[in-house]
């Protein structure tokens, strides 16, 4: 059974063994706990892989609280059977993923045996998104609202591009504020320069969107035509995908 690695004094992870184009080597699923504390925090225990959780459980140890980033699958699927494994309550956003608990929101300050998490709302990838912030080590886990490889997808119509970008300035607003020095994702390697991955992000849909414009301007008129234009040198495997976030800035782009 695999063990937990530490990244940080109060946060370690296990991968799931459910790698894809869209998640990358796999989920994260992080195990948080204060220093010394006899109970941990386990965000996102992932797909509902019998010895996947078996392994968090074996390194969380006492489990008193469940929180997720947000509603997609290879981050929730296994809600039931990680609260029937630890008793522990479960919350989300979307109250459908919480168990014995209320809802997150933003601005939640959440105290577990002296680990303090504050929640910060960052809807766009899913209106559901939020990043938890570990305001004591400058930790911010980000879920899929920014990976430690590539760009995460907005999923259209969950997902919505202004709220996005709008994520992306806050999150960029409490790295400058010197809150947030390390990023762990959902997916992917953690992010010890996270001011230059968020201004890559911001770069990065800038550009899309200017190329999104000018497949318009040229007779492009579905978010297919669009990929077929604007992702033409990206595998197409990613297409479908792909459509998403254009269907996105599309959106985005109505008057």
């Amino acid at each position: 059974m695999s063990a937990a690695t530490a990244v940080t004094d109060r946060a370690s992870f296990l991968l799931a063994d459910n790698p894809g184009l869209m998640t990358l080597d796999g989920t994260n699923t992080w195990i948080l706990r204060e220093p010394g504390a006899g109970r941990s925090v386990v965000v996102d225990p992932g797909p509902a892989d019998e010895h996947h959780l078996q392994a968090v459980l074996a390194a969380a140890g006492d489990v008193a609280l469940v929180l997720f980033t947000h509603r997609h699958g290879d981050h929730t699927d296994a809600v039931d059977r990680f609260a029937e494994l630890t008793g522990a309550p479960c919350r989300a956003v979307d109250p459908q993923f919480c168990r014995s608990a209320e809802p997150l929101t933003d601005y939640d300050e959440i105290d577990v045996d002296g680990l303090l998490i504050e929640v910060v709302a960052t809807p766009g990838h899913t209106t559901d998104s939020v990043c938890l912030l570990l305001g004591s080590e400058g930790t911010l886990l980000s879920g899929d609202t920014i990976l430690g490889r590539g760009t995460t997808i907005i999923a259209h119509p969950d997902g919505a591009l202004g709220a996005y970008l709008d994520s992306l300035a806050r999150i960029r607003e409490l790295i400058a504020e010197d809150l947030v020095r390390r990023i762990l994702p959902g997916h992917g390697p953690v992010i010890d320069r996270p001011a230059e991955v968020v201004d890559f992000y911001l770069e990065h849909r800038a550009e899309r969107l200017d190329q999104v414009r000018a497949a318009v301007d040229a007779g492009a008129t579905t978010p297919r035509e669009v990929v077929e234009t604007v992702y033409a040198d990206v595998d197409e495997s990613l297409w479908p995908a792909a459509e998403h976030s254009v269907a996105a800035q599309l959106d985005y782009l109505q008057p």
